[in-house]
């Protein structure tokens, strides 16, 4: 994924305009806005309903129907903790707590400097060194609470 950066609605027009006549073009615009500006913004629903001749109901609908989607600017960096079976077996639910208390955020939530956003997946596919996380896309395995810490004050000091 981008960077997060600010929204501009002219390319945010470009974008929905160069994917307008794809079959199935919501899913594939609403990706490519994502990918280009870290979420996507809601003033862009009703350019999007228009260009798809559908409601502004249906565009929010799915934009909130599915996780991966964001409508606000995520943090510098994302931490994505897994919580499926494996990792609940191995303590995820002490991780999650953890992360919440030492970041003070909730889950699908950023914290107030802008940093961290945090978010729950459901399996990273590393059950083997469960609980897992990824943070900025690397996988991370058999993550304590220090550990966790540790990679948050790593994280810290990068751009």
């Amino acid at each position: 994924m981008a960077r997060p950066r600010s929204w501009e609605n002219s390319e945010a027009g470009e974008i929905i305009a160069r994917h307008r006549d794809m079959p199935g073009a919501l899913l594939p615009m609403l990706h490519a806005l994502q990918e280009s500006f870290g979420y996507v913004d809601g003033r862009a629903v009703p350019e999007i309903a228009s260009a798809l001749n559908i409601s502004q109901a249906e565009v929010h609908g799915v934009i909130t129907f599915y996780r991966d989607f964001r409508t606000a600017p995520p943090g510098r960096h994302t931490i994505e903790v897994c919580r499926a079976e494996a990792c609940q077996s191995m303590g995820c639910v002490r991780l999650v707590d953890h992360l919440r208390a030492h970041l003070k955020v909730e889950l699908g939530g950023t914290t107030a400097d802008g940093a961290f956003t945090l978010r729950e997946v459901f399996c990273l596919g590393n059950c083997a060194l469960s609980p897992a996380l990824m943070l900025d896309g690397e996988l991370h395995g058999r993550v304590s609470p220090a550990t966790a810490d540790r990679l948050i004050e790593t994280a810290r000091v990068r751009p």
